[in-house]
């Protein structure tokens, strides 16, 4: 992320042409979000966490070098050498290294189960190790520790966090603060052990538990280590230049080391023998080596303020100033709610002129402004504890807040933007939406935390230039909906015309009576259609309006789980009144717990009745998904299903490299979710949009656009070629989405073999395809028809018995194998 950061600060600053940039990386990405890496258990892509797109370096410039790790640097001459053997010139040299995960030596950590919790590749590992478990732990209970244990809970496992302090995040809360932490943490069904010295993890080749000092077991099947980082200090130090006793390139306060043309930045650097391992200080490292690089302003690095808030599992956490009031004399004011789950602590100087810190869990929406106000030596208010329980009594607050705020204020130390740049932007620029501040200065684009001080900021300084700052519903509600959801509670008003007649104006319109109808809703949860004139028209009949006026009728199935008699009966409603019948979603229905000596006569049957094999286990085409497309559906420009219909007879039964997935949406509203898919399709005025090579599932990625508004015939032809391209270049078990990922040349090369057939190879794909759709023929019902092959579905190879072992139990009305307890 440093290095990154001063690639972009050096390129913003320097004149074109002034340097070149050549940045080595020995993962296979660019440069990914770290503080954020959390996000990638809960859906967020690899793509979704870079810095910036590979495209962004070349645009810039840029000569990034992935997959290529530094191995020696040659001050002498001036070079580096790389693990492939090529060398590479420098003038100036950055180290921007990081810092690798510390692992604690413990006997048995080479076991199978045990990872680190530090890269992307880390983070697959665990990921796909985690199907296979139901427990896992993490040693650390500090901030990676938790941020992985995160991780566990979103992988919906067993939670264990061990932690060789008496108290969780020991650096930054205090044993008040960190029991209120870890209260909030147990509810949520973390299991927290603390004061642990982990001695060994046992199992036979891989890890069935942990064996603690105080003689203590602990049963896991996984375990994540995340006690710690070292900085990646390796390389200087085999170039002679001096590193620090407890890890860390030596760096002056010009972030130079020995050699004035080597300077180190972000977490592999150590000053004064201190490492920092947030992401501002690096940000602010990056930005002083760029000034000297073009002769600009040179601050100093003399240090950093260690402050941090973030959101741990869903719990705020913030440690301001001096949290533990060590550094001088102070007298903490404390506040305590254990049935909320709040703490809050501020150190007041002995005089009561000074905030010099504090701790916040469970509510740290004050974290900006106390932050502030410690750095800036700002006056306390005469009751200082107003801080942190607010004005009481009837009186008014005293005191904090961004007006009283100095210019040279850092409100956003990631990037360090003041309020004076943020101010000047909106009084001297016309700047007055967020949007627009963070595109100008990159506040808020760091960590975020700093986005409600920049918020207020600009409500503030558009006030004091006169401007009306009013976020109302419409013109007939001088409200915005947060006060009217307020005003809603406190005088109990139940129904739209009350609201209108105490506190608006005029009869209403299409924006606010909807509004208006979801705060009832949610605030007294009664019938809405004991209101329904104010509902649109989907909700006013409970039902989708559809093309001509009818409606659609769509029950809630949870999960998809659903019983024979209730097919029949959606089956005898549809036929009674002659409604067309759909399936959504994957559309597919799954009947599990055959036993396999009932596989070919319940496909005897199926088959009989028209259906033949969706391959849902094999690698091959599974489903084409569709929306209702014009044939119903008022939006759609298309007909998507008849298109959908086609496409998969097309290709059922296509084997390849792993399983294909595709879709058909009648129009741009993307109801299918085409772009999710190995091959999408959406409909436009024109023809087709052709979108290949995305995917669901725990790394999802959006395919991409190949060719657009093309007509039936030649979006046929595109997939054709594209599918067999795959096909025949794809490793095993590799989806088209890391099968572009890893291509040369990426989506360019693909368009031009498969639109602009640059290999000359598109009518021999073609053919190729064309076979593999003529001699298509069901799997099962060749099994269902032949004698031979239909007497190899038995349990046993000599007898004609069912396997015994099999045993059920009752779940929701259905049977389902009882060992899943």
């Amino acid at each position: 992320m440093v290095g990154y950061k001063f690639c972009e600060k050096l390129r913003a600053q320097a004149t074109e042409g002034e340097f070149e940039i050549t940045v080595f990386g020995e993962e296979p990405w660019p440069a990914y979000d770290r503080v954020h890496l959390s996000a990638y258990f809960s859906g967020s892509t690899a793509d979704e966490l870079m810095m910036a797109p590979r495209s962004w370096y070349d645009e810039n410039n840029i000569d990034l070098h992935t997959n290529e790790m530094i191995v020696k640097i040659d001050r002498d001459a001036k070079k580096v050498i790389a693990h492939t053997g090529h060398d590479y010139h420098y003038d100036k040299l950055v180290l921007a290294t990081g810092s690798a995960a510390f692992v604690p030596p413990i006997d048995g950590v080479d076991k199978k189960g045990v990872f680190v919790y530090r890269t992307l590749e880390d983070l697959d590992a665990i990921i796909n190790y985690s199907k296979k478990v139901k427990s896992a732990a993490v040693i650390g209970g500090g901030l990676l520790g938790l941020e992985a244990a995160k991780a566990v809970i979103d992988m919906e496992l067993e939670a264990h966090v061990i932690e060789f302090a008496p108290r969780l995040m020991p650096r930054q809360l205090d044993s008040a603060g960190s029991a209120t932490l870890q209260s909030k943490l147990e509810e949520l069904g973390i299991n927290i052990h603390l004061s642990k010295n982990t001695k060994k993890i046992t199992g036979n080749g891989k890890i069935t538990g942990m064996s603690f000092a105080d003689n203590t077991h602990l049963n896991t099947e996984m375990l994540v280590i995340s006690a710690g980082i070292k900085p990646r200090d390796e390389l200087a130090k085999d170039a002679g230049l001096t590193t620090a006793p407890r890890g860390g390139i030596v760096v002056n306060e010009f972030l130079q080391t020995d050699d004035t043309d080597i300077y180190a930045i972000g977490e592999a650097a150590s000053y004064q023998n201190m490492v920092y391992g947030l992401v501002a200080p690096g940000y602010e490292m990056a930005t002083q080596v760029v000034n000297q690089l073009i002769n600009t302003e040179v601050k100093p690095f003399t240090g950093f303020d260690m402050s941090t808030k973030l959101k741990l599992i869903g719990v705020d956490v913030g440690s301001f100033g001096d949290p533990f009031g060590e550094i001088e004399p102070s007298k903490p004011i404390v506040y305590e709610n254990k049935n909320s789950g709040i703490y809050k602590r501020i150190n007041v100087s002995m005089d009561g002129k000074r905030l010099l810190g504090g701790i916040l869990v469970g509510d740290a929406s004050a974290y900006n402004i106390l932050l502030q106000m410690t750095q800036n030596n700002m006056p306390l208010p005469p009751e200082p504890e107003d801080l942190i329980l607010g004005a009481r009594g009837g009186k008014e607050a005293v005191g904090a807040g961004v007006e009283s705020l100095p210019e040279e204020a850092q409100v956003c130390s990631c990037e360090n933007v003041t309020k004076g740049a943020i101010c000047s932007l909106i009084e001297n620029d016309g700047v007055t939406k967020v949007d627009e501040i963070k595109s100008c200065t990159k506040a808020g684009t760091g960590c975020g935390g700093c986005m409600p001080m920049v918020n207020d900021l600009l409500k503030h300084q558009l006030k004091a230039m006169g401007k009306t700052v009013k976020n109302v519903i419409c013109e007939h509600f001088d409200y915005s909906r947060q006060e009217l959801l307020d005003i809603v509670k406190i005088k109990g008003i139940k129904t739209y015309n009350e609201l209108l007649d105490q506190f608006g104006q005029g009869d209403g319109c299409e924006v606010c009576k909807p509004a208006v109808a979801s705060i009832l809703a949610s605030t007294w949860n009664e019938l809405i259609t004991k209101q329904d004139t104010i509902q649109d028209t989907n909700d006013r009949y409970l039902a989708n309006i559809q093309k001509g006026g009818t409606y659609s009728v769509v029950p809630r199935i949870p999960g998809g789980e659903i019983t024979p008699e209730k097919l029949i009966v959606l089956g005898d409603v549809a036929k009674r009144y002659n409604l067309y019948t759909k399936i959504t979603g994957g559309q597919r229905i799954d009947l599990f717990g055959a036993r396999v000596d009932q596989l070919p006569d319940i496909w005897e049957e199926l088959i009989n009745a028209g259906f033949e094999s969706g391959h849902a286990y094999g690698k091959s085409l599974r489903t084409i998904k569709s929306c209702v497309g014009s044939t119903w559906c008022r939006y759609g420009v298309q007909d998507s299903v008849s298109f959908a219909i086609e496409v998969e007879e097309r290709y059922r039964g296509l084997r390849s490299p792993h399983k294909l997935k595709g879709a058909v949406s009648g129009c741009i509203r993307e109801c299918a979710e085409a772009q999710s898919k190995d091959f999408g399709i959406i409909a436009t005025e024109k023809g087709w949009n052709l979108y290949i090579c995305g995917n669901g599932g725990s790394k999802p990625q959006h395919a991409q656009l190949l060719i657009n508004d093309v007509d039936r015939e030649t979006c046929l032809k595109y997939i054709d070629r594209f599918l067999m391209f795959y096909i025949r270049t794809a490793e095993p078990l590799t989806r088209t989405a890391t099968w572009l990922n890893k291509l040369e040349g990426g989506m360019d090369y693909v368009r031009d073999v498969v639109v602009n057939d640059s290999l000359g190879i598109g009518e021999e794909l073609e053919k190729e395809m064309a076979f593999m759709i003529d001699t298509y023929a069901c799997e099962w019902k060749e099994v269902v028809n032949n004698p031979e092959l239909r007497a190899k579905f038995k349990h046993f190879v000599n007898a004609n018995e069912e396997d015994p072992s099999l045993k059920w139990k009752e779940m929701r009305g259905q049977k389902i194998p009882a060992s899943w307890g």
